[in-house]
This record gives structure tokens, C-alpha cells and sequence, in this order.
């Protein structure tokens, strides 16, 4: 039963990191759906003015893809130590930005001070509660079942 629940959490955050990806490679066409304008899209994402460009979303895509591959292989007890690291950055990545995310829920100011209302209703509502959710699911696959080796 551990191992299902193990995999299952995997494959979550697997597609959610790819789903981020597929976001990312999305504004690298200079589209800012959902929102109106670049700006308005970092003030939301981000909560500061930072640029939507091809040189700033391209690696993060690359990162998010490589990551969802290396928690997947992590999942299903592959992908040996390389796999354990990325998992193990994932797991620190959402862990961070959760105690940060619950920061800025409970009115901390960490340099966001541009942030509009739609970031920190998105924080609160969104952000913040799927990297508490995720985080514990990469734990789950970091600290999940791995395969008996088999001894000659």
C-alpha cells in the first residue's frame, strides 16, 4: 500500500511540475494569459515586476521538466541518486516557499511590497496551500519505498 500511495504522489507532482513547465513554454511565446499584459501577469505570478521573456522562462520550463522526470523515475524506484537529489531540491523548493507563502499570508513583507491584491489572494488560496500539499507528497516520494537490491 505504501508503494501505490508513494507512486501516486509521484505522479501528482510529477504532472504538476510538468503541467508548470507547459505554462512557462506557454509565456515564452509572449502570450500572458491569464492575464492582461506582462506586468500585470509577474505582479500576479511572482508578485514583483519581473520579465516574461524567453531567456528568463526557458530554463525554468527546462528545470520544471527535468524535476518532474527525476520525481517520476523517483516514484517508481528509479533513477538512482540523481533522481533522489532533484527530488530531495523539489521537496526543499516547496518547502521554502511555503513557509514563505504562509509569511506573506500572515502579513510578513519580504520585498513583495509591489505585490497587488491578486497576489496575495492567489498566495493565500492557491500558491501557498499547493506547495504545502506538493511538498508533503515529494517527501512521501523522497523518503518512499526504494527497490530490494538483490544481492549475488
Amino acid at each position: 500500500m505504501a508503494v501505490l500511495t508513494t507512486r501516486r504522489a509521484g505522479k501528482a507532482l510529477a504532472a504538476l511540475l510538468a503541467a508548470d513547465a507547459l505554462a512557462h513554454l506557454y509565456w515564452a511565446t509572449g502570450a500572458t494569459w491569464p492575464a492582461a499584459d506582462t506586468r500585470t501577469l509577474s505582479l500576479a505570478v511572482l508578485g514583483s515586476d519581473v520579465p516574461f521573456t524567453p531567456p528568463v522562462v526557458l530554463p525554468l520550463a527546462t528545470a520544471l521538466t527535468v524535476a518532474s522526470a527525476a520525481v517520476a523515475a523517483r516514484a517508481q524506484g528509479r533513477g538512482g541518486r540523481p533522481a533522489a537529489l532533484v527530488t530531495g531540491a523539489v521537496t526543499t523548493g516547496l518547502g521554502v516557499r511555503a513557509l514563505a507563502g504562509a509569511g506573506w499570508a500572515l502579513g510578513l513583507d519580504a520585498g513583495i511590497g509591489e505585490a497587488g491584491p491578486a497576489f496575495h489572494r492567489l498566495n493565500l488560496l492557491l500558491y501557498t496551500p499547493l506547495c504545502v500539499g506538493f511538498g508533503w507528497a515529494a517527501l512521501r516520494v523522497l523518503r518512499g519505498p526504494r527497490p530490494e537490491r538483490v544481492t549475488a
